[in-house]
């Protein structure tokens, strides 16, 4: 099968050998006559199989030439990131078309977003925040739409989105076709299926957990954080394997951690990527990494969904995720299109669990390696790695007598009633001071 064997367009079919695609992969060839035939489509298929243009070629072929300026097609993924990519597939897709497609996302100041949609396009690439603000505005109309396109569901719902989503849903036409593609099932996925698709057909490449078969996993077993430094940078020494790493990290300050004590050692080597860090660092870094200019990627689960980062030999989790979702989508950053790629895994005694759960998943065992005997087990633990005080809290108890708190007053201090006397003469003392004063 191959890319002519199906029903695109000459211009499509341009556009695909300029950038020398020949062959569809299972879930492309799948989902495109569906898609074409009209029919709301739940596609599933592991990450880097194609599933970008799985939905991308059918509906680009099902485009067709509006003059008025509202978008046909909106595609709502969950990253910037990701906005970004796709947009530029649709570009490199519609290389012999007059197709626009916009790209909005939050970071960018509203009033930019609101005037590249006010322009005209034919697909709106979007976040959910910044979608619905542009719709609730009055920038954003769909009186044109035919399809919606909902990508990654799985990390848009784990990022909190399902609120936004909900709102798009209720201000979109009801007559559209509805499209979503994911490397995982989870029962929130299937809720929003069923109160937002008409008799879905699934299309299904490979099982939910299965491990691309290009991919080679393995797993050291790891006592604590500064061992897995040890090791880590013991494994980055190899310049010549590890040509292009794409590090996961458990959070955020465990990347920049990793980035300040691995630079002294790898200068001019290494990139961060994570929430915090600003939308124009982000792109930067990732450009860096794609070029070669960084050969190491310090990231957190931000990048393991959708995002089409190319040639990478190796992921190594610092971490094993609790999630075994998360663990498919991490290792899904190498070996893609047909080549091949290592994804090792860093397990620490409390992690085990995860990975069985991974492997039960997977129907599979990870093989595990030795540490190399020039890694040094560190016996020093990190502020999160140490227990908590087990230091008894010592009760201290006062005692009050039954007298009260305060003790009681000379016999000589205590006050009485002034007899009339003595009150006549104190108010002539008092009348007496103040004829001084006048004075």
């Amino acid at each position: 099968m191959t890319f002519a064997n199906l029903n695109l367009s000459t211009p499509l079919l341009n556009a695909l050998g300029d950038l020398g695609l020949e062959e569809p992969t299972p879930i492309q060839e799948r989902a495109f006559s569906v898609i074409l035939a009209g029919r709301d489509v739940v596609g599933i298929a592991q990450t880097g199989t194609g599933k970008t243009l799985a939905y991308l070629l059918p509906l680009l072929r099902l485009w067709k030439f509006r003059k008025d300026p509202y978008p046909q097609v909106l595609i709502i993924v969950p990253t910037r990131e990701l906005v970004v990519q796709v947009v530029e597939e649709i570009d490199k897709l519609t290389a012999y078309m007059s197709v626009v497609a916009v790209g909005v996302y939050g970071g960018v100041n509203l009033k930019v977003n609101a005037a590249a949609v006010e322009q005209g396009c034919d697909v709106v690439v979007g976040t959910p925040g910044r979608l619905y603000d542009l719709i609730v505005t009055g920038s954003l109309k769909f009186r044109a739409l035919r399809q919606l396109v909902i990508d990654e569901v799985d990390e848009l719902l784990e990022l909190g989105f399902l609120p936004q989503l909900t709102k798009i849903f209720d201000l979109l036409p009801e007559r559209r076709q509805n499209l979503l593609f994911s490397a995982t099932m989870t029962p929130e996925v299937e809720a929003i299926i069923a109160d937002t698709f008409n008799f879905p057909e699934m299309v299904e490449a490979a099982p939910t957990g299965t491990p691309l078969e290009n991919i080679e996993q393995r797993s050291y077993r790891v006592p604590n954080f500064n061992t897995k430094v040890n090791l880590l940078r013991n494994l980055l020494g190899d310049a010549e394997t590890y040509h292009r790493v794409l590090v996961f990290a458990p959070g955020k300050r465990y990347a920049d951690l990793l980035l300040e004590q691995l630079e002294p050692d790898f200068p001019d080597q290494l990139g961060v990527i994570h929430g915090n860090k600003s939308q124009n660092y982000r792109f930067r870094s990732l450009e860096r990494f794609q070029a070669g200019e960084h050969r190491v990627l310090l990231a957190t689960d931000l990048v393991s969904r959708g995002l089409d980062l190319s040639e990478v030999s190796h992921v190594i989790n610092f971490d094993t995720p609790e999630l075994p979702e998360n663990y498919m989508h991490r290792i899904g950053r190498t070996g893609r299109a047909d080549r091949e790629g290592i994804a090792i895994t860093f397990t620490t005694p409390d992690e085990e669990a995860h990975l069985a759960t991974i492997e039960k998943l997977m129907d599979r065992s990870v093989p595990v390696l030795p540490l190399p005997p020039e890694v040094e087990v560190s016996t020093e633990l990190i502020a999160e790695e140490l227990p908590q005080s087990a230091q008894p809290i010592v009760e201290t108890k006062i005692e009050v007598s039954d007298k009260g708190a305060f003790h009681e007053k000379k016999e000589s201090n205590k006050k009485r009633p002034m007899t009339r006397q003595e009150l006549q003469a104190h108010r002539s003392r008092k009348k007496q001071r103040g004829r001084k004063k006048r004075k």
